[in-house]
């Protein structure tokens, strides 16, 4: 004979409100662990990461391009480059040459920082230019529309600033360029001599003399793209 019997509707009722309960306790307690708990080291890794692709936005003009940036002089020891000005613009477009351009358009460039600076003796110019990509593998891709053996050109449009020594620094002027990538960044040079001479003009070449653009651009590009893990104590963060 069956004994089983319906069970009356209160009964199962309440075993169902102790079984919701105790799963809402059990949600809330989950929820709750998952708030309080501090940031994982992939979480960190990748605020660091985000934080390092927005420093060309984030940072003042004046931290990515300093007044002054030191370089290994021809003669040796040390000297320093000083800054003439900074581009209030940052348009991908008209900052490069159009094929270079193109390039830059297809890699999806965020934007385009740059600034001209005069070596110690006042001699050279150099113009560089930061190029902020939305990655790593888009920053390589679009390094490739550029001379990897010091060509100007297509490279970097020279900045000039009238009223100043970098009045003549036009296309015409450049003798040497030099491109670097690191993370989702390019960081570019073009440089010249500060008397405007047409570089068809000049002739033997002294690429020592324009050396120093490289270094200072490889000065900014390791400022740029180095990684900073967050620090959760400090004001800067938030975890």
């Amino acid at each position: 004979m069956d004994d089983a019997r319906p069970w009356p509707a209160l009964v199962v009722a309440s075993v169902l409100t102790m079984i919701c309960a105790v799963a809402a306790g059990v949600s809330a307690s989950a929820a709750g662990s998952e708030l309080s708990r501090g940031p994982s080291t992939a979480e960190l890794h990748a605020a660091a990461k985000r934080e390092v692709a927005e420093r060309w936005r984030t940072w003042a003009t004046g931290r990515i391009f300093p007044a002054s940036l030191p370089y290994s002089a021809e003669q040796g020891g040390r000297e320093r480059a000083s800054r003439v000005g900074i581009s209030p613009g940052f348009a991908c477009a008209g900052s490069v040459d159009s094929k270079a351009a193109k390039a830059l358009r297809k890699a999806g460039c965020r934007g385009v920082l740059r600034a001209t600076y005069i070596d110690a003796l006042q001699g050279v110019l150099v113009t560089i230019g930061v190029v902020a990509l939305p990655g790593e593998f888009e920053a390589a891709h679009a390094k490739t529309a550029f001379s990897a053996v010091g060509a100007p050109v297509p490279g970097l449009r020279p900045l000039a600033f009238k009223g100043t020594v970098s009045n003549r620094f036009t296309p015409s002027v450049r003798q040497a360029g030099s491109v670097r990538q690191a993370g989702p960044y390019l960081v570019l040079t073009t440089a010249g001599q500060v008397d405007g001479r047409p570089a068809r003009s000049v002739g033997e070449q002294r690429p020592a003399i324009f050396a120093f653009a490289s270094e200072i651009s490889e000065r900014i590009l390791a400022d740029l793209s180095t990684p900073r893990m967050p620090d959760c104590a400090s004001q800067e963060w938030r975890c």
